[in-house]
């Protein structure tokens, strides 16, 4: 029985949702430890972040986005929009949260930055990780799936971390 682990350090954008297709990534890592049956489970360890399986996509728009993520996007905004300010649509961050906060370089070079409860009621809704089985060295995602990472915090750019667990033979 293998049993392995490893860390992806991936470089958010800042000003807009990041998406990664981490596919390859997950691939190779099943690969490299040359599991034939088993599983492997993907999962952010941030709470406004995704891992989810969808189909591959072959087309984009104007910014490089991919269709499917702008139309993820756009349905996700309607169900929570994105916060300008505190208190108008959300409740969070709330007093307790902003006093802790407050003493964070980060926070108190641009407060703005705590604005991001719309991002962490998105992850949850997708969920923080994904598992797959694994058939005969091969992750059974079919022909047209693929893996992917998101941050729904826009706030600011930052390194998010993906951990991978492979268990098998």
């Amino acid at each position: 029985m293998i049993i392995k682990t490893k860390q992806l350090e991936l470089q958010t954008k800042g000003k807009k949702i990041t998406y990664f297709n981490i596919t390859k990534d997950v691939e190779k890592f099943v690969e490299e430890n040359n599991v034939k049956t088993g599983i492997v489970t993907v999962q952010s360890e941030q709470t406004s972040c995704s891992v989810f399986f969808e189909e591959m996509v072959h087309d984009f728009d104007i910014k490089g986005d991919e269709y499917l993520q702008v139309d993820l996007n756009k349905g996700l905004e309607k169900i929570y929009p994105n916060q300008e300010s505190d208190g108008v649509y959300y409740r969070y961050p709330g007093p307790a949260h902003l006093k802790r906060a407050s003493t964070n370089e980060l926070f108190i070079a641009d407060p703005g930055i705590a604005l991001n409860g719309p991002a962490h009621l998105k992850a949850t809704m997708l969920g923080a990780s994904q598992t797959f089985v694994i058939e005969e060295g091969e992750i059974k995602k079919g022909r047209c799936g693929d893996i992917y990472f998101v941050d729904f915090d826009y706030c600011r750019s930052r390194s998010r971390k993906v951990h991978m667990c492979v268990i098998g033979e």
